[in-house]
């Protein structure tokens, strides 16, 4: 009697400790820009506890536009955002009082696939030559770097002008591409996944490239917050990035299963096998970053790509809407463990 009585205390002190420990993890609220497998490090980073390894518990909240992100964080209803930099560039220029500063990089490159109506094999870019291609809101970052790889392979491109070599046509949301492109509008799309897989499977479209093919590293998608919960919240920001790379070394590990898996609580009405192929189509253009480190080239780049859309009329320093510090200090640390 007595050893069931001892354990019984020593079950109720656990579950007492543990919690304690699950009341004192900080909460911190997160908004991202869309719900895209495109993101799988962060969600991986979630479901294996790696956040709350760190005393970090996450609300992820899908905003759906990167200026809802923008608004979030300078508001303070949010802490930190995952979306494209270039919002942080149109700030800065707007506003430098308080602005927002990019801390972790999590995607480094486009993550969207040109398709046809009919396979082409050998597929080029020349081939668009007097077509039409659907490629989303003008100014957004997939519609630009669609202009400017067609732009660098030598093609005349235009938006909405039927005159030019190639039309990009800018009058379609985002949302709306798959379903206009299948009902017959343009010649061409750009489609993210996990569409691009469904479409594939239910062979309603050929895919003929991924855009990464011809756009190279770009910073795509990245973390930043308020520069004034940047300077006073430095442990958070810590946190956040050790777990985060966490997150992004599982991903370089485990099998397409694996993070398939680890991603679909976040897609919970999308089949396994769906989430296994985007897993294999992201990780064949090497969409994700190995570690938060920050990359100068490929922001550099996304400026390039911002100032010939005309969206952008100088670049700004990397150094100032870029710290890269805690970011290394994160991997640093973690390698040295």
């Amino acid at each position: 009697m007595k050893k069931i009585l001892c354990f019984l205390l020593l079950l109720t002190s656990s579950v007492l400790l543990f919690g304690c420990k699950k009341d004192k993890l900080e909460k911190i609220k997160v908004v991202e820009v869309a719900r895209s497998i495109f993101y799988a490090p962060q969600y991986a980073a979630i479901t294996n506890g790696y956040f709350e390894e760190e005393g970090l518990k996450i609300d992820l909240i899908n905003a759906n536009g990167a200026d809802k992100v923008t608004a979030a964080l300078l508001s303070g209803d949010a802490q930190i955002g995952l979306q494209g930099p270039e919002p942080t560039i149109y700030l800065y220029k707007k506003d430098k009082s308080d602005y927002l500063i990019n801390f972790a990089q999590l995607t480094r490159t486009d993550g969207s696939f040109i398709f046809g109506r009919e396979p082409i094999e050998n597929f080029t870019l020349d081939q668009l030559k007097g077509k039409s291609i659907l490629g989303g809101r003008k100014g957004g970052v997939p519609e630009m770097t669609l202009e400017y790889v067609l732009k660098e392979a030598g093609l005349d491109v235009g938006q909405d002008d039927a005159t030019k070599e190639v039309n990009v046509r800018t009058d379609v949301a985002f949302a709306a591409l798959a379903g206009s492109f299948l009902d017959g509008e343009g010649d061409f799309v750009t489609l993210f996944e996990p569409t691009a897989t469904a479409i594939v499977q239910e062979k309603r479209a050929h895919l003929l490239a991924p855009v990464a093919d011809y756009a190279g590293e770009i910073t795509y998608t990245a973390y930043s917050t308020s520069i004034s919960y940047f300077n006073k919240n430095q442990e958070t920001i810590q946190k956040f990035t050790r777990a985060l790379y966490k997150g992004q070394q599982f991903v370089q590990t485990a099998t397409d299963e694996e993070i398939a898996k680890a991603v679909q609580p976040f897609f919970m009405d999308t089949d396994l096998d769906i989430l296994i192929e985007v897993v294999k189509r992201y990780r064949s253009i090497n969409a994700w970053c190995t570690t938060p480190i920050f990359s100068e080239k490929g922001f550099d780049r996304l400026q390039d790509i911002m100032i010939e859309a005309k969206e952008l009329d100088s670049k700004v320093d990397f150094n100032i809407l870029v710290d890269l510090e805690v970011a290394k200090q994160v991997v640093t640390q973690t390698k040295e463990e």
